[in-house]
């Protein structure tokens, strides 16, 4: 039994925060060089996503005290509100 357990400890998982989305045209997104601003379809109060390997595990709010930004977890991730473009 223990044996498992130590085994799922050495997974390494990727975590990703999701802020916005955006649809560019592909000329538009060409265009874009260093500095360019794409705008995103995000709120300032809005949660932001929780990526775990590319699947949406939970939902979050951003944090930012002494010059580093966290993301505090609020509650779990609906999989189909992210699919369908991340509804609140």
């Amino acid at each position: 039994m223990f044996k498992r357990v130590s085994q799922v400890q050495e997974v390494n998982v990727e975590l990703a925060v999701v802020l916005g989305r955006s649809t560019l045209p592909m000329q538009q997104l060409l265009r874009m060089g260093r500095g360019a601003v794409i705008p995103l379809d995000a709120q300032v109060n809005d949660e932001v996503w929780i990526l775990a390997n590319n699947h949406p595990v939970a939902r979050g709010e951003i944090q930012i005290s002494d010059e580093r930004i966290t993301i505090s977890v609020t509650r779990a991730a609906n999989v189909y509100d992210f699919m369908a473009g991340g509804g609140q």
